[in-house]
């Protein structure tokens, strides 16, 4: 969705207990922001919520978590996040391991090839959305 919009091509859903509860991806270029990225927009999507309900989430993202998302996913104790990849970039994973947060990293075929092809398309708008 974000890459048809003209952004960055990272989506995230936040899962409570099997339920979808909140869905959000790239918006940085749509929106003219600074932090709408995937996990943000997630966040935000999911609505107002005491921080312990995120004890009980997991959050599923395309792209290895970037320090942004990772203070977020620490800030409110998010136990689990499944990554699509991280071979195009790599978050911090080494951030959020020893806090206790278990991180899976699928290596999706997929996601590799679209993030791949997206940074060769437009490599200044990677490099901005990474802080490069």
């Amino acid at each position: 969705m974000g890459l048809a919009e003209g952004g960055v091509p990272v989506a995230s859903i936040i899962v409570h207990q099997e339920d979808i509860i909140g869905r959000g991806h790239n918006r940085r270029v749509q929106e003219g922001s600074t932090v709408f990225h995937g996990e943000i927009d997630a966040l935000e999507n999911a609505g107002r919520q005491p921080a312990v309900f995120y004890r009980d989430c997991e959050l599923y993202t395309t792209l290895s978590p970037c320090p942004m998302c990772s203070g977020a996913i620490l800030l409110y104790g998010i136990p689990k996040v499944i990554v699509g990849e991280n071979q195009s970039f790599m978050g911090e994973e080494e951030l959020l391991c020893p806090r206790g947060v278990e991180v899976d990293v699928v290596q999706d075929k997929e996601c590799q090839e679209m993030m791949k092809q997206s940074i060769a398309d437009k490599p200044e708008l990677w490099n901005e959305d990474i802080g490069v």
